[in-house]
């Protein structure tokens, strides 16, 4: 890494005669205004968001009835999870977490007096297997579960209860039974399309022969979130969203069984956790009017044109991509870097989602913004080049919290709780330096006056979930130990 008299020899002399100093705040009057005009298209009035959440409510209402479900775009999907977790689990239970590049196992022991141990491993899932056969990926997580299982010295003798988060679209018919809708986030493996995943994995786990697993619940990340900080907050028990902005985006929350017309599971419990898989929200249009060139492009050249709309706005797999193509395009109108382009940023995918995270994160003197610049192989920024970069930055992740918070928004109001813990997990919420403060203003801004809410980071909540939900399954053996959900 260079030195900062280094870097700072690299930039023209308007910026080196400011004598910047440490800590310094980002000052958008430097902003050119053609900037601030061109990334207009990029900012989101109060009124635009209030129309997308009537839309939103509008699409969530036709995902949970039963004659209007099989055209809805948000599909919200019943998991037949009822339960939350109450303090009397307990035992050994392991998750398996596939949602990405990679996939985690984890053991998780629960015990007395709030005993918690967990032991982890992190996996990855080879790009040949990402869009190979689907049989090759199932195999490769039963050889790396067999792996863990190994390590840790795991009895085999007794079969071990296993909860699997499956971070896809999934219409689920039961608790350990769920069929892909599609593929996202760059998976595309053939075979698993409305296949039983469950089935898929319960198959390879057979090839392996020696793995004595009951396989007790598949569920999401957004689930698994939600049952995380569930059961952090099972005092106040008021966990009735769970949020994923990562690789993906997405969010489940708390229903009343009538109003889940396509619930068939145990009606004597008021409530379910429901799986909106809103990331494809706008794939009816509905997004038209607020989407941006940018945004058509990279839906264009994705893996799933048309599909996941919504998400393709918002999360870590597209915001570095977009920002990358607004640089491209301002650039080549002479806008920025003098017109001056290196190849690594015509390269699509170059400019990564942490970059942004690290731009806007700056506090000093630029310091970052010019790491990033020179690592994308521009070296000889402005200043003003690098206000102007960093303020693109900032429109694309603000828009990107701002249409979390209007689905958010749409929730809370619906569900017209008047305290509410929302479990939020994922790579774009966790690192981006103001994604939470974006958040919460926002989504206070959009949510009834009387409703009180607070946004709680999960701890690995898709992979602890998995295993709070299994233990919650083999607790809920025991039928008086159950608890429901005592709120909503």
């Amino acid at each position: 890494m260079r030195t900062k008299p280094e870097m700072m020899g690299q930039l023209r002399p308007a910026f080196s005669e400011l004598n910047l100093s440490e800590g310094f705040e980002f000052d958008t009057e430097i902003v050119t205004n053609e900037i601030k005009e061109d990334c207009k298209s990029l900012l989101l009035s109060n009124e635009q968001l209030t129309t997308l959440m009537k839309d939103m409510d509008g699409a969530i209402r036709n995902g949970l009835r039963k004659d209007t479900n099989p055209s809805s775009i948000v599909k919200c999907y019943v998991t037949y999870v009822q339960d939350l977790p109450n303090g009397t689990e307990r035992g050994k239970f392991l998750a398996l977490d596939l949602g990405g590049t990679n996939f985690r196992v984890l053991l998780i022991e629960l015990g007395e007096n709030n005993y918690f141990h967990m032991d982890s491993e992190i996996f990855k899932v080879p790009t040949h297997i990402q869009t190979g056969k689907g049989s090759e990926l199932f195999d490769h997580i039963a050889k790396c579960l067999a792996e863990f299982i190994k390590k840790h010295n795991l009895d085999s003798k007794k079969a071990l209860p296993l909860g699997f988060t499956f971070s896809f679209p999934l219409r689920q018919v039961g608790l350990t039974k769920g069929y892909l809708n599609s593929w996202t986030k760059g998976f595309n493996c053939s075979g698993v399309v409305d296949e039983d995943v469950v089935r898929l994995l319960k198959e390879a786990i057979k090839r392996r022969k020696g793995l004595n697993l009951r396989l007790t619940a598949v569920l999401n990340d957004a689930t698994g979130t939600l049952m995380s900080c569930a059961h952090k907050t099972r005092f106040s028990n008021n966990c009735f969203v769970g949020l994923i902005i990562g690789t993906g985006c997405n969010a489940c929350y708390v229903e009343k069984v009538e109003n889940a017309e396509l619930f068939d599971g145990d009606k004597s419990k008021p409530h379910v956790i429901v799986n909106t898989e809103w990331g494809a929200f706008g794939d009816d249009g509905k997004l038209d009017a607020v989407r941006t060139k940018y945004d058509r492009e990279i839906d264009e050249d994705s893996l799933n044109p048309g599909q996941q709309r919504f998400e393709k706005m918002i999360s870590g797999m597209y915001m570095g991509e977009i920002v990358r193509l607004a640089i491209v395009d301002l650039a080549n109108q002479n806008k920025l870097f003098e017109g001056r382009l290196s190849e690594k940023m015509k390269t699509k995918g170059a400019f990564g989602t942490s970059f942004v995270s690290d731009i806007e994160g700056d506090k000093a003197n630029y310091k970052e913004t010019l790491k990033v610049l020179n690592e994308m192989g521009i070296n000889d920024p402005s200043l003003v080049d690098c206000a102007n970069v960093r303020y693109i930055c900032e429109c694309v992740s603000r828009r990107s919290a701002h249409l979390v918070s209007a689905g958010l928004a749409t929730l809370l109001n619906k569900m017209d709780e008047k305290s509410v813990t929302i479990g939020v997990d994922g790579s774009v919420y966790r690192f981006h330096p103001y994604f939470h403060k974006l958040m919460v203003e926002k989504t206070k801004q959009l949510t009834k006056s009387d409703i009180k809410f607070d946004l709680m980071l999960s701890e690995d909540g898709s992979g602890r979930g998995a295993a709070l939900v299994a233990a919650v399954a083999v607790r809920d053996e025991l039928p008086s130990m159950t608890n429901g959900f005592s709120a909503i």
